[in-house]
């Protein structure tokens, strides 16, 4: 873009309290900076608004700074350029986040992540636009680091993303999924079913918070059932942490010869290539939830302590065992319309009110009639 270019789009900005901030997408060679670390679903999620920016601006350049776990599920994606930064822990490490940018202008910031840590890197990067969460969104004073805001909307963390999309350029974005899978990672998913039979059941029994689990002993009925009643192949997907690891240990000794054990085992890419194979995944409210769903897996989602309809595989959910409303009830003592937004349910039993029968009654939809 050139100086007055640039010139007149920060006029633009300034002067307009309307959408778009944008209006000729096939001229504007915006350079946009995209900041979303973690986790893993998350980037996901801002990876079908990436998709959207790109439709929208054909002619930008798009660099997203993001983490190293983030870019190995990204590598490769096209026409996006990548910084990549641990998350900061230390004054080092912000000093040298503000190095490696002090020369560095862009012309729009999409600060499409909300906390001290990360908002304290906003000022590091110049540019006339940053746009951030709304105020209510905008969590440790995020928004005191940008100078435009997305509208609030109490809808699918997608959208939220999309919302970013849509407020440079005015019109509707639609998600779509490319995840930048290598062919060595598919073939390697695919030699890891070989010996398994179909149909192929993938878990992923662990989620980052413990609160989000559900219980191991109804794990093992699921898969006890989806071995007897289906034949069904069955793996499991995780990540390396030891509760995690030894829950799938524990669920691959129930059937070895239909159980493969991938927990621990694969790269993000791998996960994903995995995932894609699978007939279908049963899950936590997780980051290989949005995975599958960017796959186009069928997802039995397994939620009690948050809404489906925020944290749920985006507009498909209806292989969802939603447990949220009761778990609301329950243990907050209020109807689930009447709490705010983004209510958790911080209960150790939550997850406890999703029964084994609500998994089978979801995978009877999806596997056909029992054997």
């Amino acid at each position: 873009m050139s100086s007055i270019q640039q010139a007149d789009f920060v006029t633009m900005v300034h002067l307009s309290t309307r959408l778009p901030l944008v209006n000729d997408h096939s001229q504007a060679n915006l350079r946009i900076a995209i900041v979303r670390f973690s986790a893993l679903g998350d980037v996901v999620m801002v990876s079908a608004a990436v998709l959207a920016l790109q439709l929208s601006f054909p002619a930008a350049t798009i660099t997203w700074i993001t983490s190293p776990f983030a870019y190995a599920l990204l590598k490769g994606m096209d026409g996006v350029n990548f910084e990549v930064f641990d998350k900061p822990r230390t004054f080092a490490d912000y000093r040298a986040f503000y190095r490696a940018f002090r020369h560095r202008q862009f012309d729009v910031v999409l600060a499409m992540q909300a906390n001290l840590r990360i908002n304290l890197l906003y000022p590091a990067l110049h540019a006339p636009v940053k746009i951030g969460f709304d105020r209510t969104r905008a969590r440790e004073g995020q928004w005191l680091f940008c100078n435009r805001q997305i509208p609030f909307s109490d809808s699918h963390l997608t959208d939220s993303f999309l919302s970013f999309v849509e407020t440079l350029s005015g019109s509707p974005a639609m998600a779509t999924w490319k995840l930048p899978l290598d062919a060595s990672d598919e073939g390697w998913a695919r030699e890891q079913f070989q010996s398994l039979p179909k149909p192929w059941v993938a878990i992923h029994p662990h989620s980052s918070k413990a609160e989000r689990n559900w219980l191991p002993e109804r794990y093992e009925e699921i898969v006890t059932q989806a071995i007897s009643r289906w034949k069904s192949g069955v793996v499991l997907t995780g990540g390396n942490s030891a509760t995690e690891m030894a829950l799938c240990e524990r669920l691959s000794h129930l059937f070895p010869d239909h159980t493969l054990n991938l927990c621990g085992k694969s790269s993000p890419k791998q996960l994903a290539a995995v995932l894609g194979l699978a007939d279908v995944l049963i899950a936590p409210d997780t980051g290989a939830v949005h995975i599958a769903r960017a796959m186009g897996t069928p997802v039995v989602g397994l939620y009690a302590v948050a809404s489906p309809k925020l944290t749920g595989p985006y507009r498909q959910l209806e292989y969802c065992v939603d447990r949220y409303p009761q778990a609301v009830k329950k243990y907050l003592g209020k109807d689930a319309d009447e709490v705010p937004w983004n209510t958790r349910v911080h209960h150790p039993d939550a997850m406890a009110l999703i029964e084994v029968s609500d998994v089978i009654f979801q995978l009877e939809k999806l596997l056909g009639p029992l054997i």
